[in-house]
């Protein structure tokens, strides 16, 4: 009699201490699946720290892929779409942040000439300017307009040697034209705007 009621006592001791050590094991895996407060987890970035520092020294709550190398163009579009207006400045966001720079055509034109530069709609603009505010130095920006069917590359320098926050950048436009490459020299205004410097000697191919 003693032996069949301890029995029972034990298999139930036996699977209490399993399920104890299961959960003891598991604990590891719920920690590593929750990332420290600091950790850019997907998601973390946009609730605690949404905003961009742009090379100008303002703020941008969107890089629209320009960091990881590529304008999404679609995105930028359907911004500006939404702009009362269609101005070509940039907007702002919220908490005043602004939501796109831009290029204004004579920068395109300048380097990669007049012609394929008035081909810009707003937003190959506006991937210029967000490329020349948040590529790093060096770091290629590629989008297709689809439209046009002429695919850019823009790459920018560091600052330009005048050390008036302007810089200095190369474009590589890719069409029904050929190639056209040059190199030309852009300073950012108050409001978003990129324009030509105007001291900048251009160079194009």
């Amino acid at each position: 009699m003693n032996v069949s009621t301890r029995a029972p006592g034990r298999r139930a001791a036996r699977a209490l201490a399993r399920r104890a050590l299961l959960s003891i094991l598991a604990l590891p895996c719920v920690v590593l699946a929750a990332p420290p407060p600091w950790a850019p987890a997907h998601g973390w970035r946009g609730k605690n720290d949404p905003t961009y520092a742009g090379y100008s020294g303002r703020t941008w709550s969107h890089d629209y892929g320009i960091q990881s190398g590529h304008c999404n163009r679609e995105e930028v579009g359907a911004l500006l779409g939404a702009v009362a207006g269609g101005a070509i400045g940039a907007e702002a966001g919220k908490d005043g942040a602004q939501a796109v720079a831009i290029a204004i055509g004579t920068v395109i034109g300048a380097a990669v000439g007049a012609e394929i530069g008035r081909s810009m709609d707003r937003t190959d603009r506006a991937c210029t300017g967000h490329a020349l505010e948040l590529a790093e130095p060096g770091r290629s920006v590629r989008w297709l307009n689809p439209s046009s069917g002429i695919t850019y590359q823009l790459t920018p320098a560091d600052r330009a040697p005048s050390g008036e926050g302007c810089r200095q950048f190369r474009l590589i436009a890719t069409g029904p034209f050929g190639l056209s490459e040059g190199r030309a020299t852009a300073c950012p205004g108050d409001d978003g705007v990129w324009a030509l410097a105007s001291d900048a000697r251009l160079t194009r191919r």
